[in-house]
């Protein structure tokens, strides 16, 4: 009789579980990346769309794609920053980890 109750317990606990551990850490994603529209006309070589800078903040990690449209304005600094210039934004950000220090229209 207690097996079943064990069993019963182990049953409940696992649907209660199941769904706080789905969820993972969506709220603190920081490697968002392009949308896959974006992602696809990028390796395509086809411009951004207008107002892709708004999809930025500091704090973000700037995608692959987009660091690779960017030209140096301002090479490697002592504190390991790199300013580049995407379409008429010049982009600070930590050279190794790409993380957006500041964003200068």
């Amino acid at each position: 009789m207690s097996m079943v109750k064990i069993l019963i317990m182990l049953f409940a606990l696992s649907i209660i579980a199941g769904p706080v551990y789905a969820k993972g850490n969506k709220g603190n994603d920081k490697d968002k990346g392009l949308p896959p529209g974006l992602q696809m006309n990028s390796e395509r070589g086809k411009p951004l769309p207008p107002g892709w800078q708004k999809k930025l903040s500091k704090g973000d990690i700037l995608d692959d794609s987009i660091y690779a449209r960017g030209r140096v304005v301002v090479p490697l600094g002592k504190d390991g920053t790199i300013s580049i210039e995407v379409q008429g934004t010049i982009l600070r950000l930590h050279e190794k980890t790409r993380e957006i220090i500041d964003i200068i229209d």
